[in-house]
């Protein structure tokens, strides 16, 4: 069995649903007969999320790691190309921290690349009609903090693994005035990016322009 690892946040910012762990838990069970996706939330703490992470990695020996998180203000499913070793809040988490130009991890390198087959996950999510892009910023709040911690902890381990930025869904736009996306779109979409992630040896080679 193929075990494949998402996970997605608690809610933050006094949202009472974060889009990202609504999507990611319709796909936990059997995909097909020989993939297993596990999903598990994460809180939205600069604290605690990478050691739940880590107990993640540790338990299930994944193959395959993608951890999603709301993109406010996201117009598509953003597969993120880069994570950075900063800390840099906005806004405090859900436990009032708000870190400033603190490292995510202390002499890390300065940044670490997605190893998923970004542009083929791009191109098959695309082709089922749904709202897709390569996104070269995760931001500085707790999802780059996680992507990061991610990449720094599979380094070298041969583990394909990134990060997904969903928009809100359409209840949350109601509030906001901004883009949304369905859930069940939000679901596919994901589903599709598993499966290509899995199923693709070699990225693509396409121009940006192309399929983003």
């Amino acid at each position: 069995m193929r075990t494949v690892l998402l996970t997605g946040f608690e809610p933050f910012d006094q949202d009472t649903v974060n889009p990202s762990w609504e999507a990611v838990r319709l796909l936990d069970g059997n995909l097909h007969d020989d993939i297993r996706i596990v999903a598990r939330q994460l809180p939205c703490t600069f604290s605690g999320a990478p050691g739940q992470l880590q107990q993640l990695l540790e338990e299930f020996e994944p193959e395959l790691v993608i951890a999603v998180g709301l993109g406010p203000g996201r117009t598509d499913i953003c597969i993120e190309r880069v994570a950075i070793n900063i800390n840099d809040a906005r806004i405090a988490d859900n436990l009032g921290y708000q870190p400033i130009d603190t490292p995510v991890v202390a002499q890390g390198p300065a940044a670490y690349f997605s190893t998923l087959p970004l542009k083929a996950m791009v191109r098959a999510i695309k082709a089922a009609g749904i709202p897709a892009s390569v996104s070269h910023t995760a931001g500085t709040f707790v999802c780059n903090q996680v992507f990061y911690y991610l990449q720094h902890a599979l380094a070298g381990a041969g583990v394909r693994s990134g990060f997904i930025h969903v928009p809100p869904l359409p209840q949350q736009a109601v509030e906001t005035g901004g883009p949304s996306m369905a859930l069940a779109t939000q679901v596919e979409g994901l589903r599709i990016a598993v499966i290509t992630a899995l199923n693709t040896g070699h990225d693509v080679l396409e121009s940006g322009g192309q399929i983003s």
